[in-house]
């Protein structure tokens, strides 16, 4: 326990349940991962093709303890022993948060620790500091998760500016409906990625949504198209090759923006550096055409660990060591938002 301590003297205990994964770790000066646990449920909700919020929240409260007392254990440490906890309180499922939060809450005021809260989207953008140590500012994070497509200039800590969002659905979002369309499993991310490498992404023309002029994103056309697409041919909707190839130009039209609007901003201000986070950024051959990208403009690209792709608490617990050294507190009245811009 006292090698555990020896790392950092300031341990933040990171809770997130901000959808349906309950997770909890412990990091020492916003970097140094002791644990990180992550309870899923995706067995749960695989069945309905979706997240079901009501039964996502009953879980976590079934979890929250079993996995903060998981990730104090692989630390090595007790509750005594933390700086601080660390807490996402939105945006998020309400129902999922409100456990979060009322946890860290509960431990918090047990245990006499500070509260601090934190902004599940400004978790996403220091889970680069995870993998990454020193990453120079300003730079370029680009989230993209089933909840989520954002893309922001980060100046220093607390300093960001949103250049662009999605319009519609989220990135994850649409390859999530694109699967159920299809038949296939859930999540849909993983599933579509892996039979789009054995497709042919020019097999049918999806549109790409640029919005000119602009930063934002939009993915509900490119889905639409694929329903009409599987609408014409559902006699071969059951086809695997059929299935292949739209998985394949599906995924070519979704990478094909978020990679044409990173290197938009990295002309038009001038940002040599750039980060990915959210579900999304685990896809490989978005992975592997933003190498090819960075490769070309001369850009340093900081991709995040598989692990560190999804939700996870590590991010919370990194983004929330600088609340913390930034004295910004929670009081004990913090409660959750669904919606909260960063």
């Amino acid at each position: 326990m006292e090698g555990a301590k020896n790392i950092g003297s300031e341990l933040i205990l990171g809770i997130d349940t901000s959808c349906d994964d309950t997770s909890a770790a412990v990091v020492a000066e916003g970097k140094k991962i002791l644990s990180n646990i992550v309870s899923s449920q995706s067995d749960i909700h695989k069945k309905y093709g979706g997240i079901v919020p009501e039964l996502a929240s009953r879980r976590h409260i079934e979890m929250i303890w079993p996995v903060v007392d998981e990730a104090l254990n692989a630390a090595a440490i007790t509750l005594d022993d933390i700086a601080a906890i660390a807490v996402c309180h939105g945006p998020g499922l309400i129902g999922s948060l409100l456990v979060g939060c009322g946890f860290a809450k509960a431990a918090a005021y047990a245990k006499n620790k500070p509260v601090v809260a934190v902004n599940h989207l400004e978790g996403h953008i220091f889970s680069a500091f995870l993998d990454h140590e020193n990453i120079e500012f300003p730079f370029l994070s680009l989230i993209a998760s089933g909840g989520h497509t954002s893309l922001y200039i980060v100046n220093d800590f607390g300093q960001y500016m949103e250049l662009g969002r999605t319009r519609d659905d989220a990135a994850g979002e649409a390859y999530d409906k694109v699967a159920k369309l299809l038949g296939l499993a859930y999540p849909g991310g993983p599933v579509i990625d892996n039979l789009a490498l054995e497709g042919n992404p020019k097999a049918f023309d999806f549109p790409r949504a640029y919005v000119p002029e602009s930063f934002d994103f939009s993915f509900s056309g490119l889905k639409t198209a694929v329903k009409s697409a599987v609408s014409r041919q559902s006699q071969a909707a059951g086809d695997a090759e059929f299935i292949k190839d739209i998985a394949a130009s599906f995924q070519s039209a979704v990478v094909d923006v978020l990679v044409r609007k990173v290197e938009w901003a990295i002309v038009k201000k001038g940002i040599k550096r750039v980060t990915l986070s959210g579900g999304v950024s685990a896809n490989s051959e978005l992975r592997k055409r933003f190498k090819e990208m960075a490769e070309e403009r001369e850009v340093e690209l900081f991709l995040p660990s598989i692990s560190f792709c999804t939700d996870n608490a590590a991010m919370i617990a990194a983004a929330g060591y600088h609340h913390f050294k930034a004295g910004n507190i929670a009081g004990i009245d913090l409660n959750p938002k669904a919606y909260l811009p960063l």
